[in-house]
C-alpha cells in the first residue's frame, strides 16, 4: 500500500481497527444475517445485497474479542477481497482518515503471529490495527466457504 492512503476506522467494543479505503465498497446499517450451513466458524452467515449473496465474516472471532449479539446500531462494511465481496459486522464506523508515512508502521515481520494485520497506525494517542482483508480466511476456510455457498 502507499504510505499516503486513506483508511476507514471502525470499532469493536472499545478497540479501533481500520481497513484501507480502496477495499471498502460501502457501509450499511445492520441487516438480518441468514445462517450458512457448512460454512467455516469465521462466517456468521450470508446477506443479500441487491441480489448478490455476500458472506459475513465474524471478525470478533478472528481477533479473539468476546461475542456480542448484533444490535440495531451495528454497521456492516462491504469489502472486496481478491476472491469475493465480503461483509464485516462492526459496532460502529468512526471516520475516514488519511494516514501518512510517519503515522504508519507496516506489520509484516513486526507483529509475529498477526497475519491478518497489515499495519499499525497512530491516530491521536491511539494505535489502530489495519486489517489485511485478503488474508482474512485461510485456504481451508476459503474452500469450505466456497462449498457452502455452492450448496446453498
Amino acid at each position: 500500500m502507499l504510505s499516503n492512503d486513506k483508511v476507514v476506522v471502525f470499532n469493536l467494543d472499545d478497540k479501533n481497527f481500520a481497513l484501507y479505503l480502496n477495499v471498502v465498497l460501502r457501509v450499511l446499517p445492520s441487516l438480518e444475517i441468514t445462517p450458512l450451513p457448512g460454512s467455516p466458524k469465521i462466517v456468521l452467515g450470508i446477506i443479500n445485497i441487491e441480489g448478490e449473496i455476500i458472506p459475513v465474516f465474524n471478525i470478533r472471532l478472528r481477533f479473539q474479542i468476546p461475542f456480542k449479539e448484533m444490535d440495531l446500531d451495528d454497521k456492516i462494511i462491504i469489502v472486496k477481497t481478491i476472491n469475493r465481496k465480503a461483509a464485516l459486522l462492526v459496532d460502529d464506523v468512526k471516520e475516514v482518515t488519511e494516514i501518512t508515512g510517519e503515522d504508519l508502521t507496516m506489520s509484516k515481520g513486526t507483529l509475529p503471529g498477526h497475519k491478518y494485520i497489515e499495519g499499525v497506525m497512530k491516530l491521536g494517542d491511539d494505535l489502530v490495527l489495519i486489517h489485511d482483508i485478503d488474508n482474512f480466511l485461510s485456504l481451508f476456510e476459503e474452500e469450505k466457504l466456497n462449498n457452502a455457498i455452492e450448496d446453498e
